[in-house]
């Protein structure tokens, strides 16, 4: 009986009890959900494009933010290295699109997700060569990113609210909603669409695939930068950042793959249920629940509804 009522009572008697303890952990989980989303949909352009799940998009963002940093210690100032760091994720997109998928139009989705495979690792390569691999400081103060915090005194206590956790969850509101109306309601978004539905189909209609191409690994190093920038505020820019974004995997199940909408959803519910459940549930385990819950979650969501909140169901005649 008492195994159940940690289990099942005693969180929510915690939350009930300590109401300014509650806010201060959903805020934290409202910020991870947003980035996790902004992550999500650099995973979702891609696919909707190619109809592939994108294993570089880990690498992407970790790459962003070291080319940022390392163009601000070669001695280029901070606004320009960002500019600069902008056309360096333009590069790569035309490069992919040259190089990786051009030969691969028409070829089965596995042989496109291995390529990724390849392209993370050697963006891992290329990125130790010119970087070195050690963790770098996110130049927070040269982007005139705040520092700092804001308390607020209420329901009986105090919540702090740290500056850069405020401007990234905006930054990252701002992307991913100006994305999803960008891709819904334009002309490329239609054709993006298109060309996920079939490449040949697309290619008859006079949509260009190797545009196309571009335009969403472009948008999706986009996304990157503004998620290594985020993220590496927040902690340290290193390597082990990729782990972070593949988070994006479980935000997609719940999500769906192909929905932009999803990708914020699911974003928000995986941010919002590891912060709580490592806050509450995470003693009675030891703790440290917060690296796998969001898989067991999206676990669940298999069992029940395979293709997410928001995704399309797959209905095949035999």
């Amino acid at each position: 009986m008492d195994i159940l009522y940690n289990i099942f009572i005693d969180p929510f008697v915690q939350m009930g009890s300590a109401p300014d303890l509650l806010v201060q952990t959903l805020w934290e989980g409202l910020v991870s959900g947003v980035l996790y989303a902004l992550i999500a949909l650099g995973f979702v352009l891609i696919f909707k494009a190619s109809g592939v799940f994108n294993f570089a998009q880990g690498i992407m963002v970790v790459f962003a933010a070291l080319t940022l940093v390392g163009l601000y210690e070669a001695g280029v100032p901070a606004i320009l290295a960002l500019i600069l760091t902008i056309g360096v994720m333009f590069v790569l997109a035309v490069g992919v699109e040259r190089i990786v998928l051009r030969p691969l139009v028409n070829q089965p989705d596995i042989i496109l997700f291995m390529a990724t495979f390849g392209l993370t690792y050697f963006l891992i390569g290329f990125g130790e060569l010119v970087f070195g691999g050690n963790p770098k400081v996110m130049i927070t103060d040269q982007l005139y990113l705040p520092r700092g915090s804001v308390e607020f005194e209420m329901l009986g206590g105090f919540v702090s609210l740290q500056k850069i956790d405020i401007t990234a969850a905006v930054i990252a509101s701002i992307m991913v909603a100006s994305l999803a109306v960008f891709f819904q309601k334009t002309r490329i978004g239609r054709a993006l669409r298109a060309v996920a539905d079939s490449h040949k189909a697309a290619l008859s209609v006079g949509i260009s695939l190797n545009q196309i191409w571009i335009i969403v690994w472009f948008t999706a190093g986009i996304v990157a930068l503004a998620t290594g920038i985020m993220w590496g505020a927040r902690s340290e820019v290193a390597f082990a950042l990729q782990i972070i974004a593949l988070k994006a995997l479980p935000v997609l199940i719940l999500g769906g793959f192909t929905s932009v909408p999803g990708a914020i959803v699911g974003g928000l519910i995986i941010g919002v249920g590891e912060k709580l459940g490592e806050f509450y549930w995470g003693p009675l385990v030891g703790s440290g629940i917060e690296s796998w819950l969001a898989y067991v979650i999206a676990l669940g969501f298999l069992l029940f509804r395979p293709q997410g909140l928001f995704g399309e169901k797959i209905i095949e005649r035999i």
